[in-house]
């Protein structure tokens, strides 16, 4: 068994890179190794299912009146985009952007600001590489933002669960270490971000969505929650062993295996309301940071990435260097 779940990682892991079709087809793909790694693992059952069918439909419900709302009120919104464009210097604008966005996904969840962030970046004269890295830096801020109230995601959801806590144990706990890391996130965006090659003031108006396209969306996410589901579930007899009582700087690094699995499950197998401080703070920071690495690891990434076609050989070539070097710097800091 674990020979053959040691596979499925791997095909998780490398298959969206050597594949055209697992990259076309994403969700479906992960939807396909989780139940294969359900069924492997013999964790199958009655509850799991219908834990599989109604777990994402929150998140999916969320998308779907998101996608509405900013379908009416898009003139507007676009409008106001494109004054704060032409009046605030780009690569001022371009930190405001991350570090706005990271610090309200909080409170109106990751996948709103995911999709408040897509139609942001669409209205802008950015060429594609620059599109990407902002993107990705965006998605960065996001998933660290979302964890400080368990509003936020199901990451912050099932951690405060977990251990028994208020509802702003996680910003007293992270607060100070998620603020700077957005901050600084922001200060890397003015930086690496140039300005637009095209003058602002031409910018783009927003296409209507169709319903279609927002339908499919929606659909696409609730598949991707369901594939996250398993695939956590599934691999949980594996994982498990190898983390539990674990220290805290080797689980920090081994939480990386969220740019691919959900963090929320692996945060669910890991943490206790017996551990300490120091010990939840790696686990959280360690898959909060590796969770932006690949398209996978957290929902805005999958939402931006679709909706703006980035691929996962794009968004690997800037974001995994980035994240494996934003995990470094914390851990030389904080351990």
């Amino acid at each position: 068994m674990t020979f053959l779940l040691l596979l499925l990682l791997v095909a998780v892991l490398l298959g969206p890179f050597i594949f055209s079709i697992a990259e076309r087809q994403l969700e479906l793909y992960l939807f396909m190794l989780g139940i294969c790694a359900v069924w492997t693992s013999g964790v199958w059952s009655r509850s799991l299912f219908f834990t599989v069918l109604t777990d994402p439909l929150a998140i999916t419900c969320a998308v779907l009146i998101a996608g509405w709302l900013f379908r009416i009120f898009q003139q507007p919104f676009g409008k106001a985009i494109s004054f704060a464009a032409r009046h605030i210097p780009a690569r001022i604008f371009a930190a405001l952007i991350v570090i706005t966005i990271g610090l309200i996904s909080s409170f109106i969840t990751a996948i709103i600001a995911a999709i408040l962030l897509v139609s942001i970046v669409s209205l802008l004269n950015y060429d594609r590489q620059t599109r990407i890295r902002l993107v990705i830096i965006s998605c960065y801020s996001i998933g660290l933002g979302a964890v400080l109230t368990p509003l936020g995601e199901p990451l912050s959801t099932i951690a405060t669960s977990r251990l028994g806590e208020t509802f702003f144990y996680l910003f007293t706990l992270l607060g100070s270490d998620v603020v700077i890391a957005i901050l600084l996130l922001g200060v890397i965006a003015g930086i690496v971000i140039p300005p637009p090659s095209i003058n602002r003031r031409n910018g783009k108006n927003l296409e209507k969505e169709s319903w279609s396209a927002i339908i499919s969306r929606s659909g696409k996410v609730y598949i991707f929650v369901m594939a996250l589901t398993l695939l956590g579930t599934g691999f949980e007899p594996l994982l498990h062993p190898v983390l539990d009582g674990k220290s805290p700087a080797f689980l920090y690094w081994a939480n990386m295996i969220s740019a691919v699995l959900d963090n929320a499950t692996l945060a669910s197998i890991e943490l206790s309301s017996t551990m300490d401080e120091p010990t939840i703070r790696a686990i959280l920071m360690g898959l909060l940071i590796s969770g932006g690495m690949l398209i996978p690891g957290n929902i805005p990434n999958i939402i931006a990435a679709g909706k703006l076609s980035i691929t996962s050989k794009e968004w690997a070539r800037f974001g995994l260097p980035f994240g494996l070097f934003a995990m470094m710097i914390y851990f030389f800091v904080v351990f």
